[in-house]
């Protein structure tokens, strides 16, 4: 950009592509990585439903967009129309990450994992490795937590939904994952809400939990990776029975982080998406 920070035909484009889109924080962590970097570059935010998965990639291939960040209902749609996989979305079937390489293709990446991971040992200040853990869900949100759970160390992963056989096809992606029941959250390390329950301007914003958050306690971590509102009705409940709780702006900032780090093949400055974040 120039210097006082308008965009010019030179300027980087990036993005983020879903619906609903428009209360997402990935421009804002994105633009505020930008300008901590020196980098001449910026990012919006593109309305696109399923039906639109082809045009999105085919916006990275040939419009000149460098990256995007991929939300619900686009992280499985998107795959198929793709160059490239990284190992994690092979396993997954799902992306949130696009990046344009060098060689003109379009590669899907996955950091919902490792964002979920690393918010946790950021906020909670603990390592899953040893866990006993839930997931609440059967969608790709939830598919990304149990691999990245499993990847980590836990020792078990429980996958809860409403649904026992689209719960037992997540479970089937990890030989230490299967399908739990919500009572058995009381026994568990961690628990992470893995729904679209809870989230503002959608039709689950009032819907009831599959997992009564008022069970948890003490000495459990509980996430939702909702995070419009920044602190769920779920979370806050969990938090007021007890559980150390982790929001999903968090886990976003560190999604968000390793995004950035594929895009620009640097370390994304942490302390800088955390600040651009914070409650006002």
């Amino acid at each position: 950009m120039t210097p006082h920070g308008h965009p010019t035909g030179a300027t980087l484009v990036f993005g983020v592509a879903g619906d609903p889109v428009a209360h997402s924080l990935s421009p804002t962590l994105h633009n505020a990585a930008f300008r901590a970097l020196g980098i001449d570059a910026v990012s919006i935010a593109l309305r696109a439903g399923e039906p639109d998965a082809a045009v999105v990639v085919e916006a990275v291939r040939r419009l000149g967009v460098r990256g995007l960040s991929i939300t619900m209902p686009l992280k499985a749609a998107v795959v198929e129309h793709c160059d490239e996989r990284g190992v994690v979305v092979d396993r997954l079937g799902a992306a949130n990450c696009l990046v344009s390489t060098s060689a003109g293709a379009v590669r899907a990446e996955s950091t919902d994992g490792d964002g979920l991971v690393a918010a946790i040992a950021c906020v909670a200040g603990r390592d899953v490795l040893g866990m006993r853990c839930a997931v609440i869900g059967a969608g790709g949100a939830a598919s990304a937590a149990v691999v990245a759970l499993i990847d980590a160390g836990a020792t078990e992963v429980l996958v809860i939904a409403r649904h026992v056989d689209r719960a037992r096809s997540v479970a089937d992606l990890a030989d230490a994952a299967r399908v739990g029941d919500p009572r058995d959250v009381a026994g568990l390390d961690l628990v992470v809400q893995a729904t679209p329950i809870g989230m503002l301007g959608t039709t689950e914003a009032r819907a009831s939990p599959l997992v009564d958050p008022t069970s948890l306690r003490a000495g459990q971590v509980a996430v939702d990776l909702v995070y419009h509102p920044r602190v769920t009705p779920w979370l806050a409940r969990a938090a007021s029975s007890g559980a150390s709780a982790v929001g999903g702006v968090e886990v976003l900032v560190h999604q968000a982080a390793a995004a950035l780090a594929i895009w620009l093949g640097v370390p994304a400055p942490l302390e800088v998406l955390h600040a651009a974040v914070a409650a006002p």
